[in-house]
């Protein structure tokens, strides 16, 4: 029986027929096991600051918009700010993450992301502090793409699903964080002679700090050095991975026939492909969808989360019970996220974002709607349960339909779609907000979310428990 269900003889594997010249399938048949599990851990704790400065925008609008007395414009400033660096970041560190590899980029992004983030601490206005986000968001634009492509390129494809998933329920901790923080925080007013809020931009900046230190040691992806035709290079990464896992590749089982229509023999790793390849077949339809989708999802995933602490300020709560309802809604980011774990390899990638994202819309309008702080706590809870299987399966779905030699670069360019949308979502949602109510808000992102599920559903193609090359 092959891992799809399809019966045939059993065999033994022949380890002469195996190609030890192969890394790229080497890498896929790798029995799973600690090596694996220690990658997952650290790539997936730096997605948690990525998370965590994405959801941080609303906390800081929500503390200043009395101390500093701030105009909507300036709080839609604070919000979008970060977003638009990330919008930079993700065309620029995402294309030269094909260029000149993902570890060198992994580098740089956290790094530019610790130096502004601590820069930011020390702003004396609101300007001061849009700007400096806008430089620290450039850090941390490719930050989520490269989680997505590095783990991708190196977890054998019947684990990929879900060892991705959980580097992003370790990464997802950092919504509720964030929250919680700035709700005890906010409320203290100052620490050590320190306005509170301040400390929320150092932690941030030397947490990731100390991460990108734990990254120096992370190996360059096999895959991409294929793709640029250093080959002897992949096969020592791959020899090292082999040696800490206890196998050799003689010993590593040769890939089992597939039937036509399931899944497809593995192809050799691919060479570099031109970017423009992504406006071709059979990428042109994927891309296209693949837009539609980043612009939209952002609406019903990063709104509700960088826009309930205003949302819920306009409903008449305080700060303090904004932020503190916020973070008690935003225990469902990694609750969703762990919930994913079981479902991601075994529903069609494809099916379960649409079915996540119609929990988006459906909770989404009942927040909307909610006054008493039972509800508006439940539902939103609900909804970002929903909100992290339906990003974890969507995570892992986009690095699985383009190939290794613009991976990065096309999932990154769509990608920052969803960044330059978040830019301009908090101008449009906060008007809406104050002329027509947060009922008003919600029933848009929840005919947005309809219209993503309707073009994932069309466009896009099937892709679970399929190798990369074969997709």
């Amino acid at each position: 029986m092959s891992e799809h269900g399809v019966t045939g003889a059993a065999t033994t594997p022949d380890t002469n027929d195996i190609d030890s010249t192969d890394p790229v399938g080497r890498l896929d048949r790798l029995p799973v096991g600690p090596w694996h599990r220690r990658l997952t851990a650290i790539v997936g704790i730096g997605a948690f600051f990525d998370l965590y400065e994405v959801f941080l925008g609303g906390v800081l609008a929500a503390a200043l918009a009395e101390s500093w007395q701030l105009s909507g414009t300036e709080k839609s400033w604070l919000i979008a700010s970060g977003f638009l660096g990330m919008f930079v970041g993700a065309n620029v560190l995402s294309v030269l993450a094909d260029r000149f590899g993902r570890r060198k980029m992994f580098l740089v992004n956290l790094g530019l992301y610790s130096l502004f983030s601590l820069a930011c601490a020390f702003a004396q206005d609101a300007t001061q502090l849009s700007v400096l986000r806008f430089l620290a968001g450039l850090g941390l634009g490719a930050e989520l793409v490269l989680v997505d492509t590095y783990l991708a390129e190196f977890l054998p494809r019947k684990v990929r699903g879900r060892y991705i998933a959980w580097a992003y329920t370790l990464g997802f901790v950092g919504v509720p964080v964030a929250a919680l923080l700035g709700a005890r925080l906010v409320a203290k007013h100052e620490l050590f002679g320190v306005d509170g809020w301040r400390w929320l931009l150092v932690g941030g900046a030397l947490g990731a700090a100390f991460i990108q230190l734990l990254r120096t040691r992370l190996p360059e992806s096999p895959r991409w050095l294929a793709s640029q035709g250093r080959t002897a290079e992949a096969d020592a990464v791959v020899r090292g991975i082999e040696a800490q896992a206890g196998a050799e590749p003689a010993a590593i089982p040769a890939p089992r026939a597939e039937t036509a229509g399931t899944a497809q023999t593995p192809e050799p790793a691919a060479a570099k492909v031109p970017l423009g390849q992504m406006f071709k077949a059979p990428y042109a339809r994927r891309t296209v969808m693949w837009w539609i989708f980043q612009i939209l999802q952002t609406v019903g995933y990063y709104g509700f989360g960088s826009l309930a602490p205003v949302v819920l300020q306009a409903k008449g709560h305080t700060v303090t019970e904004s932020l503190t309802y916020a973070a008690l809604s935003y225990l469902g980011y990694p609750v969703g996220s762990a919930l994913s774990v079981p479902l991601i390899d075994r529903i069609e990638r494809r099916t379960l974002i649409i079915l996540s994202a119609l929990g988006i819309a459906a909770f989404g309008l009942v927040f909307g709607f909610a006054e008493a702080s039972w509800l508006i706590v439940g539902a939103g809870f609900l909804l970002t349960v929903s909100s992290n299987v339906f990003s974890n399966a969507f995570h892992v779905y986009q690095t699985e339909i383009f190939p290794t030699g613009m991976r990065s670069s096309a999932i990154g360019i769509a990608y920052s779609l969803s960044r330059l949308t978040s830019v301009v979502l908090p101008f449009i949602a906060i008007d809406v907000l104050e002329d027509l109510g947060a009922d008003a808000v919600f029933i848009g992102s929840g005919v947005l979310m309809l219209i993503l599920c309707l073009n994932v559903r069309i466009l896009g193609p099937r892709t679970t428990g399929r190798s990369l090359e074969s997709i």
